[in-house]
């Protein structure tokens, strides 16, 4: 099967996609192509899985921890008061995690709702120059944190 996550992590390995914040223990750290919340990003398991439960006890905790780590990266970063996770595979049936900034800044309506409900037709398209130094600020916050698959690789 070939969704879009797996073109997204061949691209990623041939160099090819500009969303790429970071290779990862278990996959790729990638920016959202819509930033409905600024700082929204996605981990993509290298290689592709089905889903979490698809995966070996160790392969498994590896990618949590990639994901809490990003997380981590993440709220460093953007200062966020919180942030969320999603592993829902329902419109790709490829296992990536939803990692999510939410501020304090989020209107009322929308702060303690699910990100799907915030407007996606009116969220910011990933721009790679304009996004260039958020994403060397998180690759910098995930090299200090130990978890890029290759620590030399911090540009």
């Amino acid at each position: 099967m070939s969704t879009e996550i797996h073109r997204r992590v061949e691209a990623a390995r041939r160099g090819e996609n500009p969303t790429v914040v970071a290779r990862v223990r278990s996959g790729w750290v990638v920016m959202g192509d819509r930033q409905v919340l600024e700082g929204y990003c996605l981990l993509l398991p290298d290689p592709v899985a089905p889903c979490l439960n698809s995966l070996g006890p160790e392969d498994r905790a590896v990618f949590l921890a990639d994901m809490a780590a990003v997380g981590d990266a993440i709220k460093t970063v953007t200062r966020a008061v919180r942030i969320n996770y999603e592993i829902l595979g329902n419109l790709e049936p490829a296992l990536h995690a939803h990692v999510i900034p939410r501020y304090a800044s989020e209107s009322a309506a929308l702060r303690t709702r699910p990100i799907w409900f915030h407007d996606w037709e009116a969220a910011r398209e990933f721009e790679p120059r304009r996004d260039r130094a958020y994403m060397d600020l998180l690759r910098a916050e995930l090299a200090r944190l130990g978890r890029l698959a290759d620590p030399a690789a911090t540009s």
